[in-house]
């Protein structure tokens, strides 16, 4: 059957009042065409079960160079707008899919930013998203390369629903996903490039794994809204040693906090799943955080610390 059809076909399996959501697990390699080429595969493999939104995980053009501090590495930086754009958008419109894909942005000589990019179904380029909280840990060093984003915390109005974009590192502070939420996100995506380093897998990994979907979880719950979460997969070595195994895992939770789809560990997979935004409104009603907010009492939280 001709991709057109299949699409057509998986649109018309769609329950009625639904949202077809699609996020990409990848395995990244050295060759940034190479990974983008198995990206837009992914892509229109996702359309052809009909996604209407899809979500790539974080710097899936590259293997994960923050590993180290390496100046060479700010070469593989581009430019928003620019040729990795103009090849999205391209192919958002032909699918006609939102489509949400996480970026090293050249902004100017020495100004670089760990950038999400969304472009609505007719494949123009609604914004983006800087990544605001940058991380500095061993094999991790996303401090050297990223200026912290400048752009705040907003909601796309895209032709399948309004949706938000934090990216990994964001995702352990609630007052991103606050602010996200409260900008009108009913969707939030966290494109992630998180692993375990080889040597503490045995003894952390599981605890650090069940912290990090906890809180993701905890962001749907507290502010009744779906959250996708698409993360690379593999282990990657790109400056020797035991470099990070990517635990892959990404998934799909509803505003319940309930997990609507799961990957593994160890392959690449598409994770489609039906969303009904009308979920969002009977959440936030029954369990009304948003209303019971006591906004007067919570100037502290722009303070470092209380002492």
């Amino acid at each position: 059957m001709p991709a057109k059809s299949q699409r057509k076909a998986a649109a018309a399996a769609r329950p009625a009042g639904t949202t077809r959501l699609a996020i990409i697990q990848m395995r990244c390699v050295e060759s940034t065409e190479t990974n983008q080429r198995n990206a837009e595969k992914h892509i229109r493999a996702a359309a052809k079960q009909g996604a209407q939104i899809v979500c790539l995980p974080e710097l899936y053009r590259s293997l994960y160079f923050c590993q180290e501090e390496n100046h060479k590495h700010f070469a593989l930086a581009d430019e928003i707008p620019g040729p990795t754009t103009t090849r999205l958008g391209k192919l958002a419109r032909e699918l006609g899919i939102v489509l949400v894909a996480s970026l090293f942005e050249r902004r100017t000589a020495g100004l670089y930013h760990n950038t999400a990019v969304i472009f609505d179904a007719d494949g123009s380029m609604l914004g983006k998203y800087r990544k605001m909280h940058i991380p500095d840990d061993p094999l991790f060093y996303e401090k050297f390369y990223f200026t912290p984003g400048d752009l705040g915390f907003q909601a796309f109005a895209t032709r399948h629903g309004k949706i938000g974009v934090c990216v990994c590192w964001d995702q352990w502070f609630p007052e991103a996903a606050r602010l996200t939420a409260m900008n009108g996100a009913r969707l939030l995506f966290y494109p992630t490039a998180i692993g375990w380093h080889p040597s503490e897998k045995e003894k952390y990994g599981k605890a650090q794994h069940d912290s990090w979907e906890t809180i993701q979880r905890s962001h749907a719950i507290a502010n009744g809204c779906y959250v996708a979460v698409p993360n690379r997969v593999g282990l990657e070595t790109p400056v020797g040693g035991d470099g990070l195994q990517f635990w892959g895992r990404s998934f799909i939770c509803d505003p319940r906090g309930q997990i609507l789809a799961k990957a593994g560990d160890e392959a690449e997979e598409i994770l489609c799943v039906d969303l009904d935004f009308g979920l969002v409104e009977e959440q936030r009603t029954h369990w009304p955080f948003l209303r019971d907010r006591r906004i007067e009492a919570y100037g502290d939280l722009t303070r470092r610390l209380i002492d």
